[in-house]
């Protein structure tokens, strides 16, 4: 089948091997064992999910079973069968699909030509789309994934995209399938849509490792749970035998708390108010349509709502970031519509973006360039315009030490961390210095638990010295637990405020898919 394929070892017994089986992989970093000895297994029509914290070496170790990265030491057994892969294309060959956290599709092309991307069907020296269409409509029938193959990519929701990544593996005849944190940046109806899509794909047969932090997710889901823990597997269990609390001890080494903890609210002056707002997102499209929103001093003020309802637009637009088409952005006591981001900040506005990578941080900068991005040009990092680079290393050693930012030193590029390591410098950053309101879109996207939890706290504390908080969260549990109040986005306006103490998951649900909850008495204008 290729020339990836080694040797079979030696029968030692009648059992059927797993489907795939990793023995001591061990993969090594300049400064750092990213997996040492590591070891997994995944039989036929089983999920088994992979934990551990931010940079544990869960993706250096789907990368290697993918081929992206070659080990040092061990091996890999498809069907008991060792392989060396070379590149992705041996893995993919040997029936194995990855879909990654961050899309691997061009927004421009049709669904049907992202997935027959580099597999394509020809006629003759000419492309046969109409071919193609009709396999793929076939293979998404039969599997319960939905997708229009002369749909353009780029104008497809998040678990849509998610799903054309599902049929390109599929269609490359995968038999397993590796999830990269798959949940990270879909709604709850998208999540338990993604749920039943799973649990089909192994009812006839298919193999999944899934890669996530919430363990809400792994209990509903897994049939085996690996942890990992500094590149080395510290426990393996069944669902049966596992809680969220168990598996979040394993995690990070120590209990972990999870109930946010919190004292009564106390608000105070008027921070930030919008009035009549009104935006577009990228197509023209207004999906902010005339929002009246305020937040005051010590408050924690949370908006819940479907992606696409206008949040993007909301935070991008108060922060300087998009212009508003109509109505005003007030900020502590200053008419800010239309001002640029910079001047916004140094008013003492943080923004912690939602897209990071795009946003959030410059990824061929350091580590502690980027843990200054907002503030190179303060006295305390310049002079006269020459850059004081003993500072600014000072103060990105005290900012990684103390929001525990996993990487081989300061000066590394920020693109060599893991996406929960890059979470933390954005955040680290923008919870530093004077600020008096700080809006916060997906803060705790893509972080473990024992991160969660100090993130949390951070907010919690700036809230208690008075800084007012937009929260923004497609999480419902972060949305209820941090908040003091919550609104809920339909369509560009709030359909609802409400208490967060008297919110349900349920009601916050209602109100997000249908604009309207049976308990509006309880609504809070």
């Amino acid at each position: 089948m290729g020339s990836f394929w080694a040797r079979t070892p030696p029968a030692t017994a009648r059992v059927a091997p797993p489907l795939l089986q990793v023995d001591n992989l061990t993969k090594t970093f300049p400064g750092v064992v990213a997996n040492q000895d590591v070891n997994l297994t995944l039989n036929e029509g089983e999920i088994h999910c992979l934990l551990g914290e931010n940079g544990a070496g869960k993706s250096t170790l789907v990368n290697m079973v993918f081929g992206l990265q070659q080990p040092d030491a061990g091996e890999i057994y498809i069907r008991g069968q060792r392989v060396n892969f070379r590149n992705s294309g041996d893995a993919i060959s040997a029936g194995i699909g990855m879909v990654h956290q961050h899309f691997q599709l061009i927004p421009v092309f049709s669904v049907a030509e992202n997935i027959i991307l580099g597999n394509e069907i020809t006629r003759g020296t000419f492309l046969d789309i109409n071919t193609a269409r009709r396999q793929i409509s076939k293979l998404a029938e039969r599997y319960g994934l939905t997708v229009d193959p002369d749909a353009r990519v780029g104008d497809l929701s998040v678990g849509e995209q998610q799903r054309v990544e599902l049929v390109k593996a599929l269609f490359r005849d995968a038999d397993i399938l590796i999830l990269d944190e798959p949940t990270a940046v879909l709604t709850p109806g998208e999540v338990d849509d993604f749920f039943a899509v799973v649990k089909s794909l192994t009812s006839q047969g298919k193999s999944i490792i899934f890669i996530t932090h919430k363990l809400r997710e792994v209990l509903a889901v897994a049939h085996r749970i690996t942890v990992l823990r500094a590149g080395q597997v510290v426990g393996s269990t069944t669902v049966k035998g596992a809680t969220q609390q168990s598996l979040a001890n394993l995690m990070v080494g120590r209990d972990v708390v999870f109930r946010v903890e919190k004292t009564q609210a106390n608000p105070g002056a008027l921070a930030l108010q919008t009035q009549g707002l009104r935006a577009h997102d990228d197509r023209g499209v207004e999906t902010v349509t005339g929002l009246d929103v305020e937040v005051r001093a010590g408050e924690i003020f949370g908006i819940a709502g479907v992606e696409g309802n206008g949040q993007r637009e909301l935070v991008e637009t108060i922060c300087g970031m998009r212009s508003a088409s109509s109505g005003t952005v007030h900020a502590l006591g200053q008419n800010i519509t239309g001002w640029s981001p910079r001047k916004i900040n140094r008013l003492g506005v943080a923004h912690i973006p939602e897209n990071r990578s795009k946003h959030g941080v410059v990824e061929q900068y350091s580590i502690a360039n980027n843990l200054v991005l907002n503030r190179y040009n303060h006295k305390k990092f310049s002079t006269r315009g020459v850059r004081n680079t003993a500072a600014i290393q000072a103060e990105a050693a005290s900012l990684v030490e103390q929001f525990d930012v996993r990487t081989t030193g300061v000066q590394a590029a920020i693109s060599t961390l893991s996406g929960g390591n890059q979470q933390k410098v954005v955040v680290a950053r923008e919870l530093t210095g004077h600020l008096q309101l700080l809006v916060v879109a997906q803060p705790t996207r893509g972080l473990d638990v024992g991160s969660i939890e100090f993130i949390h706290r951070k907010i919690i504390e700036l809230r208690d010295r008075g800084v007012a908080v937009l929260l923004v969260s497609a999480e419902l549990d972060e949305i209820i637990s941090l908040s003091d109040r919550i609104g809920v986005l339909y369509r560009g306006r709030l359909a609802a405020t409400i208490n967060a103490a008297d919110a349900t998951r349920e009601e916050l649900g209602l109100l997000m898919a249908t604009g309207s909850s049976s308990s509006t008495d309880r609504n809070q204008p």
